[in-house]
Order: C-alpha cells, then structure tokens, then sequence
C-alpha cells in the first residue's frame, strides 16, 4: 500500500515536472525523500519494528545527507554569483 503510494506520488511529480518543461533531479529528488518520510511515517507500527522498517532508515538517512549536500551547493551557486 504504502509502496504504491509512493509511486503514485512520484508519478504525479514527474507529469507535472514534465508539464512545466522543468526536468530537474533535484526537485525530484527532495520530493522523493519528502514522500518517503510521509509514507514511513504512516507505515511505522507502534509496538514492533519490522526488519524491513530498519533499513528504510538507512535509505532516508542517506536521502538526508544528500539532501544537505544539495542545499550546501545551492548556497554556494548564490554565494559565488
């Protein structure tokens, strides 16, 4: 359920990335960590943690980490122009 939802999100990014002439992988990529947040976020049981569950939060802590990355050369194009 979850995992579809996902992919239902992203293809709606993409129509309306490709609706505007935007292809751009960074916008993609932020909105891809933020509907995979979401989706951890309802899919995470109270009681149990599901093995599964652990190495999602590997995959989002590294989706974080390149999320930083990608802010810091943003800041750096604004500083260098």
């Amino acid at each position: 359920m979850a995992a579809g939802g996902l992919i239902v999100w992203l293809l709606i990014v993409t129509f309306f990335m490709i609706l505007a002439g935007n292809l751009d992988l960074e916008i993609f990529f932020v909105l891809w960590l933020i509907g995979i947040l979401i989706a951890v976020e309802l899919i995470d049981p109270a009681f149990s943690r599901p093995s599964y569950l652990h190495y999602l939060r590997y995959a989002i802590a590294t989706g974080v980490i390149l999320f930083g990355a990608i802010v810091a050369h943003k800041v750096l194009e604004i500083l260098n122009s």
